[in-house]
């Protein structure tokens, strides 16, 4: 332990932002991270206790106690082999994780928890600047082939695991480059795709093979976005060439909304509008871009994806933005005696909020508006109204409908399932949920009804966070060297 009374004598420090003029005017990243003398203090505040519950609360079960540690000792490369030791990808939840480990920190019991988000943010940088993050070849080969399919956190994590065990791994990608929702559906300004890139070549150098626009299965029915498929696998050819399959397609169905005016041009799901804009950041050509310039947003859904909306339609230009939640708005302050050590629900405000935002809570949208004229067919307004929840049940407020104008809609209540058809081509049972149903009583677990084939990730558990997409493919990693070799050394 650091320092036994670093928790009573220093106070929490977040880390900073970039003014919200200065960075409204870009894509890139803004958040000013902690400096070393600083994460030295912050990470003195660790208490080191008996029972350190940041580390179940963290879905990896990162060792915080003992990276905190040594970055107050001022051993960074050792903190970083700690933090490596447990995630794949610190610099991906060090810059998007909502931090289920420090609702869980014992100091939060009555005080600030430690800012463990933001010194394993500054653990992960000094590694890359350093150059402590190398490729880790595998002693051996084991003359086994996997192939994983999705590229996403889970896919990636477990593609580099099953490397590391000395597998041949291909992972499979049906956009033109490596990332799944994290390089088309996580904004630029709160991750910027240099730091995927860069562990695309760690795992390149550690023997992956990167397949990008190859779609295995087929085409999902109403699917009219087909430019970026150049090839078509079938699961029958896949399984005929490696040795075990690995499904880590993520839950990509986004939760629709069936309302009158549905139709009308305007009204776009969130991930219609999201990867767009990353494309043109990455350089690429949109025809016919949706954007929020000049007009009126309202973004139904108070989630991170809605979140999401709302800063690319302020950096857009866009006239208003508001933002939609179905529930009454939360406390700004948990009740911690009742909810600690487990995720609490509170009145949650982001950096995009922060840069212009009205949010309306406890309210339903019950009709999309059409225009007239030259604006028929286009949506120029909703209808909303208030309610309330009485015994578990939605009921509408008498009296408080209202409508608002709205030139552009984005749908951004959630994703409901994986996409029907790469599950169906396979074969794989699907649960209540239409998630791939994956034995978790099996030695090892994650194995699906179809023989050698595999799944793990949001295609599995539902949409959910990437640090527990991280450590299922960590998992199904092992699960799959398990059931390839007989014995697997890969970590839990």
């Amino acid at each position: 332990m650091g320092k036994v009374t670093g928790f009573m004598e220093y106070e929490r420090l977040e880390e900073g932002y970039a003014p919200v003029a200065e960075r409204k005017q870009h894509y890139k990243e803004f958040v000013i991270g902690l400096k070393e003398a600083d994460a030295k203090i912050q990470a003195a505040r660790c208490m080191d206790c008996g029972t350190p519950f940041c580390n179940s609360g963290c879905p990896v079960n990162n060792i915080i106690p003992d990276f905190n540690d040594l970055v107050y000792r001022a051993d960074w490369k050792n903190a970083f082999a700690v933090l490596d030791s447990t995630n794949n990808f610190p610099e991906f939840t060090g810059r998007i994780c909502p931090a289920p480990c420090e609702a869980a920190c014992t100091l939060n019991v009555n005080d600030d928890a430690v800012g463990i988000k933001s010194i394993e943010h500054a653990i992960i940088d000094k590694a890359w600047a350093e150059g402590w993050v190398t490729p880790r070849l595998p002693k051996t080969k084991t003359g086994k082939k996997v192939a994983v399919v999705g590229s996403g956190p889970a896919g990636m994590a477990a593609a580099q695991q099953l490397a590391r065990a000395g597998h041949a791994v291909t992972l499979f990608e049906k956009n033109d480059a490596i990332g799944g929702l994290l390089r088309y559906g996580i904004p630029d300004f709160k991750m910027e795709k240099s730091h995927i890139d860069r562990r695309v070549k760690q795992m390149e150098a550690e023997g992956v093979t990167m397949r990008t626009g190859v779609l295995i299965g087929k085409m999902p029915e109403g699917t009219k976005v087909t430019n970026w498929a150049k090839e078509t696998i079938t699961p029958e050819q896949l399984k005929a060439e490696f040795d075990a399959v690995l499904l880590t397609g993520g839950a990509e169905q986004s939760r629709d909304l069936p309302v009158p005016g549905r139709e009308l041009d305007g009204v776009h799901f969130a991930m219609e509008f999201l990867p767009q804009q990353n494309k043109i950041n990455a350089g690429g050509k949109i025809k016919s871009q949706l954007r929020a310039d000049g007009k009126h947003v309202v973004v139904i859904g108070g989630g991170d994806t809605g979140s999401d909306c709302v800063g690319t339609s302020n950096r857009h230009g866009a006239v208003s933005v508001t933002q939609f939640e179905l529930l009454p708005m939360p406390p700004e302050q948990e009740n911690k005696p009742l909810v600690w050590p487990y995720w609490p629900i509170k009145l949650r405000t982001s950096s995009s909020h922060e840069e212009g935002c009205e949010r309306e809570f406890a309210i339903a949208t019950k009709e999309f508006i059409g225009g007239e004229g030259k604006d028929k067919g286009k949506v120029k307004g909703l209808k909303a109204v208030r309610v309330e929840w009485q015994g578990g049940k939605m009921v509408e407020v008498a009296g408080s409908e209202q409508t608002m104008p709205a030139d552009l809609v984005l749908l951004a209540m959630g994703f409901v399932s994986p996409v029907a058809s790469v599950l169906e081509a396979f074969g794989i049972e699907k649960d209540a949920r239409g998630n791939a149903r994956a034995s978790m009583d099996a030695v090892g677990g994650y194995a699906t009804n179809v023989d050698k084939v595999f799944a793990a990730g949001d295609m599995r558990r539902g949409q959910s966070l990437v640090v527990w997409a991280i450590r299922e493919g960590r998992q199904a990693a092992r699960a799959v060297d398990l059931f390839l070799m007989g014995a697997s050394e890969l970590p839990r």
